[in-house]
């Protein structure tokens, strides 16, 4: 079956509102081996929508629709779909019953208009909405299932995994299943490349490669009957891209590489402090982002200047004066202070340049980054022109993350890169 997302809002073509409901939709759809070869966003315009819907119907088993189903004088969808397969809007009591006690609870008046939500399609499903004050609906005519939702986010979202998931379980007899192996150190031309001769002679799973903020990720899809059968048809494709690309595939299905190198902390048992620069408190505030993290992190210090690295930290000012701020000694004297004086396991410390000056030695995106442990003090040397202070900061705090997890994993935490 081939499905078509229509999403219908003005705001959603001028950028005000950033299009999440089809992506819900998407997703779901995928899940169970439909389709999706169209999405299609329009105003809040009578001839576009009738026309998006006429194109719609030519060409697709399945369209949903997003927004549209308020209250106002611009909420088009259901007329326009519904004249589209020759039905009438008509009042559903039950519907209209939930609406008037839904306002009566929150003690709001309920002006007539607001009974534009409850006329639908005559013969239609409706999909009642927990969520907010219009219902969905589903119909089938034409050869077509059609499914109306509405458009806020979080009333589409919870919509379409409890009111439409039913719905396409029953019309499908397969499903798709995907499984990311998470990828830190490559960027996504090399991976490719590494890739290349194994995803072109590969049919079903398929592997597609993609790239991240910071990182990148290899998805293996695989299209089966059941959930067990394309289970055991990725596993054996997971291992090999893990084999493939060593010790850059850092794990499988984890959010990013912060939370899993926190959450590797976490397991080890071994505490760990932060001493950040340029990064200004941003490594500390990611660590936090992972549940847990208070059993392991026992504080941070940012000591932007020279003179709270001196002060705060006691490095050493000869040390500073030699070297400068944004050098590896200095970068080694922040990791093993902050560790001493915290009293932790471990210690991460970060100073660089993120500009727009430099520092007359280094050039801007220069970022220098150690790992404290008992045995060693780690360092890696980091080269990010051009990249803005933002990007620098998040380039160099993953990087933070990506030695933490090394040392944890018993991988080689030292390399320089150019990437």
């Amino acid at each position: 079956m081939n499905a078509e997302i229509i999403s219908v809002g003005t705001e959603l073509l001028l950028g005000e509102t950033i299009n999440t409901d089809a992506a819900d939709v998407a997703r779901v759809l995928s899940e169970y081996g439909i389709n999706v070869f169209w999405q299609t966003v329009v105003g809040d315009n009578r001839p576009r929508l009738e026309h998006a819907v006429r194109v719609a119907k030519e060409r697709s088993d399945i369209i949903i629709t997003t927004g549209g189903l308020g209250p106002t004088c611009d909420d088009l969808t259901k007329e326009v779909v519904a004249a589209a397969f020759g039905k009438q809007l008509v009042l559903f009591p039950e519907e209209e019953a939930r609406l008037r006690e839904l306002y009566r609870q929150r003690n709001t008046y309920m002006t007539e208009n607001h009974l534009q939500q409850v006329y639908l399609p005559e013969g239609c499903q409706v999909l009642v909405n927990d969520w907010g004050t219009a219902p969905g609906c589903a119909f089938e005519a034409e050869d077509t299932l059609v499914i109306m939702l509405p458009g806020p986010p979080l009333e589409c979202g919870p919509m379409v995994e409890h009111r439409v998931r039913p719905l396409l379980a029953k019309r499908s007899d397969s499903l798709i299943l995907s499984h990311s192996v998470r990828i830190f150190g490559i960027g996504e031309g090399t991976m490719e490349f590494r890739l290349r001769d194994l995803m072109n002679s590969m049919t079903n799973p398929t592997l597609a490669p993609y790239a991240k903020e910071g990182e990148t990720l290899v998805r293996i899809t695989a299209k089966a009957k059941t959930e067990a059968e394309a289970e055991a048809m990725i596993a054996p494709w997971i291992e090999r891209v893990r084999q493939e690309l060593g010790e850059f595939a850092y794990t499988v299905d984890a959010e990013n590489i912060q939370s899993y190198a926190t959450r590797r902390l976490i397991e080890s048992g071994k505490t760990i402090a932060v001493a950040e620069s340029c990064t200004g408190g941003l490594v500390g505030d990611l660590i936090t982002n992972t549940p847990g993290a208070s059993e392991v992190f026992l504080g941070g210090l940012i000591v932007y200047t020279d003179e709270m690295k001196k002060r705060l930290l006691g490095v050493d000012a000869d040390v500073l004066e030699e070297y400068g701020a944004v050098s590896r000694e200095v970068a080694i004297q922040m990791a093993e202070k902050a560790r001493e004086k915290v009293g932790t396991d471990l210690a991460l410390s970060l100073t660089g340049l993120a500009g727009p000056g430099d520092d007359g030695v280094h050039t801007v995106g220069t970022v220098f980054v150690a790992l404290a442990a008992p045995e060693q003090t780690f360092v890696r040397r980091l080269y990010k022109d051009k990249w803005g202070r933002e990007r620098i900061k998040h380039a160099a705090a993953n990087h933070a993350f990506d030695m933490l997890r090394r040392y944890l994993d018993g991988l080689p935490v030292e390399y320089e890169e150019n990437c």
